[in-house]
């Protein structure tokens, strides 16, 4: 496996940061685009003050993760756009207004390539236009069967989002740009939030529009971490924690670690492992306001508010923007492309993509999603019209 130099996108034009007692100011690079930089991470050799650069290694079955969704994503989009239309079709010449100009080119290419999912009929005194083909259109109306499945999970996790915020209170644009990564339809604020005003009520805040939580749930406080460890027998037993060579342990406070076949831990980096392991820490259903950062056990708090922001998504994972929009709402630490690097056995930043995306490393097998909720579910079963055989089918779903 080759070594790259951990290089990321952050959004933010300039910063000071301190690497092991050094300040570093880090500027936009020439070739990135406004209002991103790249920050180098470095680090002091033992033989000098000169740095050296550190090496971050990349996992090519996660980076893969991120490839293979791109021509899905397409096929999804279209389906879409394609039932949003009155008769069920949609002229070739109205494409270029669905999804602009430079986009156009490559929903035609996926119209072409795949011919058991889209039909193009028209000619002569007919304009063009393209439809879902007669098994397409059978498997497609399957997705109100798995609508109706994903509602209690929506409401159930929108409810732990909103117990995991300081306030028990959410911007609704916060919402709505992770909308898509919950599973949440695009018209939530209307087709959800109102039948459910024994959870949920909208608010001006500040002069936001606010979703906040109406009834909190202690039976909801709990983390996906501790319901792995529930059904391991982890949290019920009372014999002493078994530590393994690659850091992992099995204990209470312990997170599942999954280190890059490149990386060779030695002895000392174990222990502290080990020892951070062991360490118990509050529960990220805590009010943060109630901690200071700088205590060792709030800081492993943070990595856990961070594990349980992924667990609630569907596919366990975000882009950097993404999570640095509920920097305000978790009370996120100012370093947090520092924090996610540190603990690269829990968390992957890949940079495949539009986006940087950071990855929760225990939801998948290679680059397979281990745990699919009822709506991934459809869409595999979809996307498998093309004939595509690399999606694999869940161990478990979600309740």
């Amino acid at each position: 496996m080759h070594k790259h130099v951990m290089v990321f996108s952050l959004i933010e034009s300039q910063k000071w940061f301190t690497v092991n007692g050094r300040q570093r100011l880090c500027h936009p690079l020439p070739s990135v685009k406004v209002g991103h930089m790249w920050l180098q991470i470095m680090f002091k050799s033992s033989g000098g003050r000169r740095p050296k650069k550190k090496i971050y290694y990349r996992v090519n079955d996660l980076d893969r993760v991120m490839e293979l969704q791109k021509k899905p994503s397409l096929i999804l989009r279209l389906k879409s756009i394609i039932q949003s239309q009155k008769n069920q079709y949609l002229l070739l010449r109205d494409l270029e207004k669905e999804v602009g100009f430079v986009q156009k080119w490559n929903f035609m290419g996926i119209i072409e390539k795949y011919p058991t999912i889209f039909r193009v009929t028209g000619g002569n005194r007919t304009p063009p236009m393209v439809m879902l083909t007669e098994k397409a259109d059978k498997i497609a109306l399957e997705e109100d069967e798995a609508r109706v499945q994903m509602e209690p999970i929506l409401v159930k996790n929108l409810r732990k989002l909103l117990m995991l915020s300081v306030d028990c209170m959410l911007p609704l644009e916060t919402i709505q740009l992770v909308e898509n990564d919950l599973g949440l339809p695009s018209d939530f604020e209307q087709s959800l939030i109102p039948k459910y005003p024994q959870f949920f009520s909208v608010k001006d805040v500040n002069g936001r529009t606010s979703l906040q939580l109406e009834n909190w749930d202690s039976l909801l406080a709990v983390t996906a971490r501790e319901e792995r460890l529930v059904c391991e027998g982890v949290l019920t037993s009372k014999g002493q924690a078994r530590v393994l060579k690659d850091g992992n342990l099995f204990g209470p406070f312990a997170f599942q670690m999954r280190y890059p076949a490149g990386f060779r831990p030695n002895t000392n980096y174990l222990k502290e492992v080990q020892k951070w392991q062991k360490m118990d820490f509050p529960s990220p259903y805590l009010n943060a306001r109630r901690f200071e950062l700088a205590d060792p056990k709030a800081q492993k708090r943070v990595v856990a508010v961070l594990h349980e922001l992924l667990s609630l998504t569907m596919e366990k994972r975000l882009t950097s923007a993404q999570i640095d929009a509920f920097h305000s709402e978790l009370q996120l630490p100012a370093r947090l492309l520092l924090c996610l690097v540190k603990h690269h056995g829990i968390f992957y930043i890949t940079n495949k993509g539009v986006r940087s995306t950071v990855i929760l490393k225990e939801a998948y097998d290679g680059s397979n999603l281990i745990c699919k909720c009822p709506l991934l579910l459809f869409r595999d079963k979809f996307i498998a019209l093309t004939g595509r055989r690399d999606i694999d089918s869940c161990i478990s779903t979600p309740s």
